[in-house]
């Protein structure tokens, strides 16, 4: 018999299958430690192999987009501030019939222009509106093609999540890389993260549709083609319009990001109230980045939204 106060017998074998595993456990993670997989190597290799081959498209690609951009800055630019806000507003007006929607878009951009913002503002409206043409323009059929194919949605899906999930600055380096410094650089990461939301919308109100009333188009002989555009469009076009209203939103929280790469605009003057801890110009150029949000959100927000708002 054992007293109370008496190590068992059985201890010193447990003691030493501990070491063992701890010894095992150790090696293993050195093994780790010493075999990395060379994930960022074979990203690097990928994006050198994108430039080394494809240095001409992604030229050509740059061109486009610069141009789309230049065109924006020039129907934005060129006329008088007040012009553009007379005509903003009027289309306030026209879209909402809302005096109190088109009195805050009125009031909001003569802010920004006594703020002296106007130039930052324009920019970064142009920014804006081509990452969302972009997005809307490939977004909306891949958005129907996923609805119409599961197999594509279950590839896509995972792709959709690791442009919203990864860090903004891990492609900004690749941007950079293959686009240069500025305007462009900044629109591709914007598109890559607010492309997901009108794809996903799209295909969700694609497959809202009642099939009671793609049955009925069908049994008066409609084509697919003619299900697609005067059926299923149609009902799904509130989720689409939310989901360019989501784009917009979406591109513009990118106004910061993009002004690391060069790209002019409203993040500008943030980044550089951030550098020299200037409250009050950081406070104003803010004050001018929600104005436009709210500006944008309530000029594009369908019906239904703003009865839920």
């Amino acid at each position: 018999m054992q007293s109370g106060g008496e190590t068992p017998r059985l201890f010193p074998p447990l003691h030493a299958i501990q070491c063992l595993t701890l010894t095992r456990g150790i090696q293993f993670v050195e093994f780790l430690t010493e075999n990395r997989i060379p994930i960022g190597g074979w990203a690097k290799a990928f994006v050198d192999w994108l430039t080394t081959n494809f240095e001409l498209f992604f030229d050509q690609l740059a061109n486009l987009l610069s141009g789309i951009i230049s065109v924006l800055l020039y129907i934005l630019q060129t006329p008088h501030p007040l012009i553009v806000i007379v005509i903003v507003t009027a289309l306030a007006w026209w879209f909402r019939r809302s005096i109190g929607i088109a009195a805050f878009t009125c009031l909001g951009l003569l802010l920004i222009v006594n703020q002296g913002y106007w130039q930052e503002t324009t920019e970064t409206l142009a920014l804006v509106l081509a990452a969302s043409f972009v997005s809307m323009a490939v977004g909306v059929p891949l958005g129907i093609v996923a609805a119409r194919r599961a197999w594509v949605y279950s590839i896509m899906r995972p792709i959709l999540d690791l442009m919203q999930t990864i860090p903004t600055f891990v492609y900004l380096i690749p941007a950079l890389i293959l686009f240069g410094l500025g305007m462009v650089p900044g629109l591709i990461a914007t598109v890559i993260f607010a492309i997901p939301a009108p794809i996903r919308l799209t295909r969700l109100g694609i497959i809202s549709t009642p099939p009671s009333l793609v049955e009925a188009a069908e049994s008066f002989g409609a084509t697919p083609w003619q299900v697609l555009r005067k059926v299923e469009i149609p009902f799904a076009m509130p989720q689409i319009m939310a989901g360019l209203t989501q784009t917009i939103m979406l591109s513009l929280s990118m106004v910061v990001i993009a002004a690391l790469v060069g790209a002019d605009g409203l993040g500008v003057p943030v980044l550089r109230a951030l550098n020299t801890v200037n409250i009050a110009r950081g406070f104003e150029s803010g004050l001018c980045i929600v104005i436009l949000a709210i500006v944008l959100d309530r000029l594009f927000r369908t019906s239904d939204e703003g009865e839920g708002a």
